[in-house]
C-alpha cells in the first residue's frame, strides 16, 4: 500500500507543507484515537470533484474497531461523505447525524477539519478532514475516566480543526510514549489536577506520593518529588509551560528508586488556555535495564581493552625472547608470532573501543597492510593499496579475518618479489612499481576478497593444497574452520599471485553498507 505521501500527491494539488502537516497529525494522532474510543481516518479531497481519499487510518487500544478492514486508499463521494464536505467546506467540526451501519457494527460519523496554520499564527485553510467513527456496538453508561477521556478528546479535537494540534515535535523525540493508558492526568488554567487516572495515581505512588492527585499544583508537586533539584525544576517547568500554551519537550523524574516519563500538552480549544494535559508512564523498569545494558557494554569493553594489554604484553615478551635467540630460524619464528599477537590486539583494541561488539574493520586492514610493509625482511620496496571497504564486522569473524589478511599479506611482500640480488637483469624504467592490492566486496550473503600482488607468481610445483609455509598453513585452517569459508591461491591473469577468499557473513549480523541484516 502507498504511504500518505504517495497517495496525496498522486491524487491531490497538496502543497509539500499541506503533506507535512498531515504526517505530524498522523505520527500523534493515537493519543486522540484512544481518547476519543474511536477510529481516525485522513480524508483528503481529491481535485474537488466531491470524492474524498482515505490517506491514513489509526484505531484505539482503549476500544472495539469500527473498521475490521483496512480503509486507506479507498476513495469515496456521494451521501457517504456528505459529512467531510461539510466539515471541509464550512471549516467546523460535524456532529450530527443517525448512526451508520459498517457490515454488522453500529457507528457513529463525526467529521474534523484539519487546518494548517499560516506564519503569522492565524488560521489558514482547511486541508483535510478528520473522521471519527465510534464503534457503538459496546455502548454503556460512560464512568469518569472515560468521561474525561471524551472531554479531553473534544478539546484536541477542536485544536485540530484551529491548526493548533499538534504540537511542533522536538529534535530526537518519537511519539510512542506516553499514551493515553500509561495515565493522564488533566489541569485546569491554574495548573491544578481536576481528574489522574488509575494508572497515573499508580505512577506518582511510585515515586513517594501516597495521597489523591486530585486539586494537587502539579508543578510544585514535581518540584517536590523529585530527587534531583535540577530535575524537579525541568519538570515543573515543563508543566507551566504547557499552561502557557506551548509545548514543552518529555521529561523523566527519579525519586526513590523509581523513574516516570512526562509528556505535558496545551489544551487551547478556540486558541482560549484552559489547562493543559499531562500524559505519565512508570519507566523504572525500562531504566533499570537500560542501566544493566550500560553496565555491560562497559564492562564487556574493559574486557577487550585487557586482552589488548594482555596481549600486547606477550608480544613484547616474545620480541624480548626473539631477540636472545642466536639461531636464525627460532628467531624469525618468534617474529613472526610477534606480528600474529598483535594483529589481534588490533582486533581487541578496536572493539574496546565500540559500543557494540562490531569492528569499522577498513581501519585494522589498513594498519596490518602498514606494519607488513614495514616488518618485512625484504630489500624491496612494495607498495599497498585497498580497493572497496569491508564495513563493519562481527568480532568473531573480525579476530580470524584479521590473521589471514596479515599472513597473505607478509606472504605477498617477502615471497612475491625477488630480492635485488636475484634479478637476471635490471628492470626496465617503465615497469610498474611492486604493489599489493587488497580488493573487497559483499555480494549477497557473502564477504569476497582477494590478495594480488604484481610479482613473481607461484612456484612451478607448488601445491596449493598442501603446499606452502606454517602462515599458509595457519589460513588454511581459519577460512576453512573459524570462518566456515573457501580460498584459492593462483598465479594472477597477467602477473604475478592472487588469493581468493570467500566468507560468509555470521548469522544475525547487520550489513552496515546496506542496512540489511545478514543471512539466516
Amino acid at each position: 500500500m502507498s504511504t500518505l505521501r504517495d497517495l496525496a500527491e498522486e491524487h491531490t494539488t497538496l502543497r509539500p507543507a499541506d503533506i507535512d502537516h498531515l504526517h505530524r497529525i498522523a505520527g500523534d494522532w493515537q493519543l486522540l484515537s484512544d481518547l476519543s474510543f474511536a477510529d481516525l481516518l485522513l480524508w483528503v479531497p481529491v481535485d474537488g470533484d466531491g470524492t474524498f481519499l482515505c490517506v491514513a487510518q489509526v484505531r484505539p487500544t482503549t476500544a472495539p474497531t469500527a473498521y475490521l478492514d483496512d480503509q486507506v486508499g479507498r476513495i469515496v463521494g456521494g451521501p457517504e461523505v456528505a459529512h467531510l464536505e461539510v466539515a471541509h467546506r464550512q471549516g467546523r467540526i460535524w456532529r450530527e447525524g443517525d448512526p451508520v451501519w459498517y457490515g454488522d457494527v453500529p457507528a457513529r460519523h463525526e467529521a474534523i477539519p484539519v487546518r494548517l496554520r499560516t506564519g503569522d499564527g492565524e488560521g489558514g485553510e482547511v486541508i483535510a478532514v478528520v473522521g471519527r467513527d465510534t464503534n457503538l456496538s459496546t455502548a454503556r453508561t460512560p464512568s469518569q475516566l472515560e468521561l474525561n477521556y471524551l472531554t479531553t478528546a473534544d478539546d484536541l479535537a477542536q485544536m485540530i480543526a484551529d491548526g493548533t494540534f499538534p504540537p511542533p515535535r522536538h529534535p530526537g523525540e518519537t511519539t510512542s510514549a506516553p499514551r493515553v493508558g500509561d495515565g493522564l492526568v488533566r489541569l485546569d488554567a491554574n495548573g491544578k489536577v481536576t481528574y489522574a487516572s488509575p494508572n497515573a495515581q499508580s505512577a506518582y505512588r511510585r515515586l513517594g506520593f501516597a495521597s489523591h492527585l486530585v486539586g494537587e499544583d502539579l508543578a510544585k508537586l514535581h518540584r517536590r518529588l523529585a530527587g534531583d533539584p535540577l530535575e524537579g525544576t525541568d519538570a515543573g517547568n515543563a508543566v507551566l509551560a504547557a499552561l502557557r500554551g506551548e509545548a514543552p519537550p518529555r521529561r523523566e523524574i527519579d525519586a526513590r528508586g523509581a523513574t516516570m516519563l512526562t509528556r505535558a500538552l496545551p489544551l487551547m480549544p478556540a486558541g482560549v488556555p484552559i489547562g493543559a494535559l499531562v500524559l505519565v508512564r512508570d519507566i523504572t523498569e525500562v531504566r533499570r535495564r537500560d542501566r544493566a545494558l550500560i553496565t555491560k557494554d562497559a564492562t564487556i569493553r574493559e574486557i577487550h581493552h585487557r586482552v589488548k594489554n594482555n596481549l600486547q604484553t606477550v608480544a613484547a615478551l616474545l620480541r624480548l625472547q626473539a631477540r636472545r635467540v642466536s639461531m636464525p630460524e627460532a628467531r624469525v619464528a618468534l617474529e613472526e608470532s610477534v606480528r600474529r599477537v598483535a594483529s589481534i590486539a588490533l582486533v581487541h583494541e578496536t572493539l574496546s573501543m565500540s559500543s557494540d561488539e562490531a569492528v569499522e574493520f577498513d581501519g585494522i586492514v589498513d594498519r596490518v597492510a602498514s606494519a607488513a610493509t614495514e616488518v618485512a625482511a625484504t630489500e624491496v620496496t612494495v607498495g599497498m593499496r585497498r580497493r572497496g571497504t569491508f564495513g563493519v564486522l562481527p568480532a568473531e569473524i573480525a579476530t580470524s579475518l584479521v590473521m589471514v589478511l596479515n599472513e597473505l599479506l607478509l606472504n605477498a611482500v617477502e615471497h612475491g618479489f625477488p630480492p635485488a640480488d636475484e634479478e637476471a637483469a635490471p628492470a626496465p624504467a617503465d615497469a610498474p612499481r611492486p604493489e599489493v592490492v587488497v580488493s573487497v566486496h559483499r555480494h549477497r550473503k557473502q564477504l569476497h576478497v582477494s590478495v594480488t600482488d604484481n610479482g613473481r607468481g607461484l612456484p612451478a610445483q607448488f601445491d596449493a593444497e598442501r603446499g606452502g609455509n606454517l602462515g599458509l598453513q595457519i589460513v588454511r585452517a581459519l577460512v576453512t574452520g573459524e570462518l566456515r569459508g573457501t580460498i584459492e591461491l593462483r598465479n594472477g591473469a597477467a602477473e604475478g599471485t592472487e588469493a581468493v577468499l570467500v566468507v560468509p557473513l555470521a548469522r544475525g549480523t547487520t550489513d552496515r553498507l546496506t542496512g540489511r541484516a545478514g543471512p539466516p
